[in-house]
């Protein structure tokens, strides 16, 4: 989470199988709800927001990525944990080098040492009926 007060610039990566998408878990413990959004994360000073979706690809999963393609432009306004975000997400559209990754039916990783987060296949059509809350809701004009 970034200081209040602070614009994120990140980078996410929509990945898609047919009718399912890649996507990681979070919860608000505020809401007490959980909510799923593409896997990502944010873009260093200095690089592009095309390097660092490899970056965090390669280091939350150990995934390199091919067929990226730029999406476009997302400003995000979001409370999670009770506190206002603001995000700017460089949206790209992309897939697993490796066809391991489309066997997977879940995975965990570590965002840092206390996080462990749940990355998953979902169906969209579970997301489109809400039964699975997908984050930012704009993201669905892109599927």
């Amino acid at each position: 989470m970034n200081k209040a007060g602070e614009i994120r610039v990140i980078a996410l990566g929509l990945i898609r199988d047919g009718e399912r998408i890649f996507l990681s878990e979070g919860y608000d413990p505020v809401k007490q709800e959980r909510f799923y959004r593409a896997l990502g994360g944010g873009v260093e000073f200095g690089e592009t927001s095309r390097v660092a979706l490899e970056r965090e690809f390669q280091e939350e999963i150990q995934a390199d990525l091919t067929n990226i393609n730029y999406l476009g432009c997302i400003e995000n306004l979001f409370t999670f944990n009770g506190r206002q975000g603001h995000e700017i997400i460089q949206l790209y559209q992309c897939d697993f080098a490796d066809s391991k990754f489309y066997q997977l039916e879940s995975l965990v990783f570590s965002e840092s040492q206390n996080h462990k987060h749940r990355a998953l296949w979902i169906d969209i059509s579970r997301l489109k009926s809400g039964e699975f809350r997908l984050v930012p809701e704009v993201f669905f004009e892109y599927l």
